[in-house]
This record gives C-alpha cells, structure tokens and sequence, in this order.
C-alpha cells in the first residue's frame, strides 16, 4: 500500500486564479477523477470545489464508505480539495462526504464526474478512456466550413425511445449506432440533435434536468461506446447535435444544490435562485468558478466527444429576471431592468469561447421571445449565437395548419406574417418533441379531417417547412406519419413497415434532396433569395413565391393550395419568360397522394399578372405544394 499524503497537490495557483475568474476552461482536465501513474504506483487524482465545507474526504469502497478514510487537502485554503489516492483504479465507485459548517455531513456526487452509476444508484465512477477516434476527415473538414451555407437538415432524437430491446430494456450506444445512421442517411438528413443526453436522474425530465453534467447517461452504455456512435455518425457524414441545458438543474440532494452546505451554484436569494416552472434551481452566473464550470462543460464535449453543435435550451428564462415571476417575485438587475446582465455575460464569453477554440462547431439558442441580436456578432451587441430556433413561425404555422381548411382563408396572415422578420436572425425552422406531447398530439393528429386528410395536410406542412428559408429540425415519428403522440416510456414504431410509412420517407427524402440539389442551404439567411409572387389569394387560400440562388443560378416556383378544392386555370405570374417544369408535387402517388392531375411542364405566356410580364397557368390539386424550376427560355 501506499501513502496518499506523500503526493503533493498538482493545481497551481496560475489554475486556481484562473477557476476564481472563470477563465480555466480546460477545468474538466483538472477537476474531478483522473487515473495518474507514478514511477511508484498507480492511482486516482480527485479534486473539487467546496470553499463553505469544514472537511471533505472521498468515500468509496476502497475505504468501506468510511468519511474520515481520505480527508482531501484544501489547496492554500482556495476551497479546492484535491487528493491523489494510490491503488485506485478505473470502474471505483466514489462520491465525496463534505462537512459543513453546521457540522452535518452530506455525501455528494462529483460535479466532474466523467460516468455515473445508472439511476437510482447516484455514485460516480472514475472512468479513463481508450477509445481511438477515426473521424478526422469528418473533423478537419468541418473545421473550414462555412455551415450558414451548408444544408442543415435536424433529426431530433429522444434515444430512450427511438428503440427499446424486446423485453423493453435500453439497446446500448454500440448497438444503436449502425440502425440510426442507416435511418438518417436514408431519410437525407444531415444531422441528429440528441435530447439531453448527460447524466439525469429522472427519466420523466427527458434528460432536461441533469444533475453529471459531465458524464453522458449510463443508461446506454460507457463514455466510450457514447464515442463509438459519435465516430459512426461522423464516419457516414452525419453531424452530432446535443442539447445542453444550463438554465437550471434539479434539487436532488446528492447533486449540486447546496453543494458544501452553502447556495454554492446557484444564485442564494430565491427570487433569483429558483425557478417555478420546473421547481429547479438556477445557475449563479455572477461566480467565475460557476461560469468556468459551465463553460468548461460546453467544451468538454466539443473536444472529448467530437459534438459538432450545442443546442441550449430555456435561454429566455436566462435572459429575463422577470422570466415565469410576478410583481414582487424578482430582482431587479443593477439598472432598474429585468434583463439577467449576467447571463448575458455569460452567454457572450461562452459563444465566443467555442468560436475560437472549435471553429466550426454551431451555437443554438432556443429563445422563445423578440430578443434583439441573438444571433448577431457579440462586436454589434448580440449574443454571438449561430441560430435561433424560430418559435414564432413553428407557433404560427402549427396554428395555421390545425384549422379545417374552410377557415384557412380568414387567417392567412398566421402563414405568411413571419416573412417580415424571417431574415432578422439565423433561424431554425423546429417542429420538435415539445409541439407532441402533453395532450397536443402528434403533428398527424393535429392535422383536421379524416386521415387521408390528415396525411396530405402532414404532407402539405412538411413541403411548405422545407421551401421556407432557415435550417430545418423534424421531431423523430414525424416519418411514418406517427398517430399518437410522442411517450417517453415506449420506442417510436422505428419497425413498422406500411405505405404511410414508405409514402412520408419519400417525401422525405425528395424534400432534403431539393433543399441539398438546387442549394437553397446557400441563401437560408439571404433576404434576396426571396421573392412574393401572390399572398393576397385569400378566397382560394393559395400562396406563391419564388426561392432563387445566385450561386448556382436556380430558381424555384413553390405553389401552395391549402385547401382540398383542386383549382384548375390557375395563372401566377413569373419573372422569367420560357419553359417550367414541375420538380415536386406533395399530391404524388409515391407519397401517399391522391394523384390528382397536374401539368409537368407549362410556358409562360405574355400575359401579365402579380407585377410580372409573364404568367404560366397550372392545375393545382388538393392540399398541395407543387414545385416548379425553370428550363430554358423559349
């Protein structure tokens, strides 16, 4: 055996100063367990922040769990512990027991733990990875790409019910990898966005309230099988998506609330502190060492795990002190204002840390109000975001969508009123796992009318999302038309094999065929790219518009009929004299339409109309998206 007291703490001062000013940010390689060799043995280093605690020591089965075994060291009374215990070695189950000054003690789970036991068991585990990465063209590549023009296509993913073993078990990381690519690929994706995949204690919380931030969910597997499907991914040019959420983190007694006996991460006063939403607690963005441990966290799994995106959610409840809070039940901030000037702060340093440290890599704020600049340059006063996920448009559409056509005509203005502020931001066009739970329904059931019905309007939404300008994010189930809604406790019907099915994959992967052959990525945030032909048709409820790219000289027609009244003779106007042909039709045979006649190509005539010299004159079918380009002149 050897001696745990002969080996001196490692963490310098330039480090700890570093930590006090939330400037560490490769914290994550110096807090928490790593394995270490000497010349003389082998053991673990653990170190933590408790700046309140009396004492704290590390308890395991290597010491019977016993709480005076190994009292750690408070380096140069900084309120880091840190200790070196020989003889420990990867899979030590461990958690650390911290006196407080009222003299309790509390045993606790490791905020740095890299693994965790799966719930609702809460040690940690002292992990040490050997995975050996094979994306480095996948990684080199994305390094020098411009992905504001690059199609960008979101498969959002709760993997806790995407597949389940027959006995309705969880399939682990390793044997998931190989079906979801294939899946992906198929349907033509360009992206998977996990649900939170961090360590969570309550499968009901969908990962949201995560309490080993660093650790991805036992739940599947090891970190290094997590790697594994990562690298598969990557390997099959499928890029990674993960949502994060430091807005708030649940009370569980053995995570960070009240970590050292004190209000150590989130903020003391509860008005501040608190959130009555979700009964959680929020982040005290005005501690370096809270910001250095949160940040630190977002580029851990940028560099550890090859994530190529970070989706944040709940970002407006950081933002605003008022967020969820009636008068009296918030602080002001230092100005009389309601803004969080703090988690603004830290939004900016965070967005600007990742920029310069992973080029490449995307920021995504799901920001629910009129916050100005989110995606503006933090030089211009913005937050620094990559994208936004455009909450209005899903609100509005959705909204659209859900009435009998009948009255469609009395509200148009819902599809076509998010135009005006379309290009204000980098925007993400989401229809996500929130719209499909808790008794809104599926995205087919809250389509009216019978199910032939619902099915060409599920059609008719999903076209119009994909010729809208902005990236695109669909909820998983969307592709075979899912009738109920989204439940966490049971796998999506990933196996069925109908023509519903067959019919939506089609759409599907015609839709991010068009987005990905005519380059429309390339012009998503171009105001120009974007052309009205007619928003006025009230009385038939149809829309026009035109979709151009100057970089590869296309341009598309799209044509929406809402309603299930086919309209014959129906004239557009069009900029460009010559000849059209159809390139898309959502009314198709091939998925699942009524194959109603229409016209594969059509001329234009010298008829003016729409402010244009020229028209063409077409058939439009029931509950439609045509698509037309144009060939040549004639």
């Amino acid at each position: 055996m050897h001696y745990p007291y002969k080996f001196e703490p490692m963490i310098t001062d330039e480090e700890i100063a570093m930590f006090r000013s939330g400037n560490l940010l490769n914290a994550y390689k110096i807090f928490g367990a790593h394995v270490l060799s000497f010349p003389e043995c082998k053991g673990v280093r653990f170190v933590v922040w408790a700046p309140n605690a009396v004492s704290v020591s590390v308890i395991g089965n290597f010491n019977n769990w016993h709480h005076d075994s190994h009292p750690m060291i408070n380096v140069r009374n900084s309120g880091i512990w840190e200790l070196f215990i020989p003889d420990v070695f990867k899979g030590e189950i461990y958690k650390y027991a911290i006196k407080t000054r009222n003299g309790s003690v509390i045993e606790k789970t490791d905020p740095f733990a890299a693994y965790s036991e799966i719930r609702p068991r809460t040690g940690a585990l002292v992990f040490d990875s050997e995975y050996r990465w094979n994306d480095d063209e996948w990684m080199k590549k994305r390094a020098f790409t411009d992905h504001t023009k690059e199609k960008i296509s979101i498969y959002e993913i709760h993997l806790g019910s995407w597949k389940r073993n027959k006995d309705g078990s969880f399939p682990s990381y390793t044997e998931i990898a190989k079906e979801l690519c294939i899946h992906i690929k198929n349907l033509g994706f360009t992206h998977v966005e996990f649900m939170p995949l961090m360590e969570h204690p309550l499968d009901g919380s969908w990962g949201y309230q995560v309490i080993n931030y660093f650790a991805p969910t036992s739940r599947f597997g090891t970190p290094d099988d997590f790697r594994y499907l990562v690298d598969l991914l990557h390997q099959n040019g499928i890029g990674v998506i993960m949502d994060w959420v430091p807005a708030h983190f649940p009370q569980d007694r053995y995570g960070l609330t009240l970590f050292d006996g004190s209000h150590l991460y989130e903020y003391e006063d509860p008005r501040k502190g608190y959130h009555p939403d979700w009964g959680t607690m929020i982040f005290d963005y005005g501690k370096g060492e809270v910001v250095n441990f949160l940040i630190s966290n977002c580029l851990y799994w940028l560099d550890l795990f090859h994530i190529d995106g970070i989706r944040i959610d709940a970002v407006s409840s950081m933002l605003y002190l008022d967020y969820s809070r009636g008068p009296g039940n918030w602080v002001p901030n230092r100005y009389g204002g309601r803004e969080n000037l703090e988690a603004i702060d830290f939004l900016r340093k965070l967005n600007s840390s990742v920029e310069k440290r992973f080029p490449g890599a995307m920021m995504i704020a799901e920001e629910s109000t009129a916050w100005p600049g989110v995606t503006r340059d933090i030089s211009s006063g913005g937050l620094g975001f990559d994208y936004k996920w455009n909450m209005g448009w899903m609100h509005d559409t959705l909204e659209f969508f859900s009435a009998d056509p009948i009255y469609r005509k009395f509200s148009m203005n819902r599809i076509t009123f998010s135009l005006w502020y379309a290009f204000s931001e980098k925007f993400i066009l989401p229809l996500s796992h929130d719209e499909v739970v808790h008794g809104k329904g599926s995205l087919f059931s809250k389509m009216p009318g019978s199910s032939e019905s619902k099915l060409a309007n599920l059609r008719l939404l999903i076209s119009y999302m994909f010729s809208f300008p902005g990236k695109k994010l669909l909820f998983m189930g969307v592709e075979f038309g899912q009738e109920t809604e989204w439940n966490f406790e049971s796998q999506i019907f990933i196996g069925i094999d109908d023509k519903k099915k067959v019919a939506i994959e089609n759409l599907l992967k015609r839709l991010n065929a068009i987005y990905e052959i005519y380059d429309l990525s390339k012009t998503d945030f171009v105001q120009s790219s974007f052309q009205w032909i007619d928003f006025n048709d009230n009385e038939n409820t149809v829309i026009s518009f035109i979709r151009k790219n100057s970089y590869s000289n296309s341009m598309i027609l799209y044509i929406f009929n809402f309603t299930p009244v086919p309209r014959h003779q129906y004239r557009i106007g069009i900029p460009q004299k010559g000849k059209y042909r159809s390139i898309f039709n959502s009314d198709s045979l091939e998925y699942g339409g009524s194959g109603y006649e229409f016209m594969a190509e059509t001329n234009s005539e010298e008829t003016s109309m729409h402010g244009y010299p020229w028209s063409m004159e077409i058939i439009l079918p029931p509950l439609s998206c045509l698509a037309y380009e144009f060939i040549k002149e004639i």
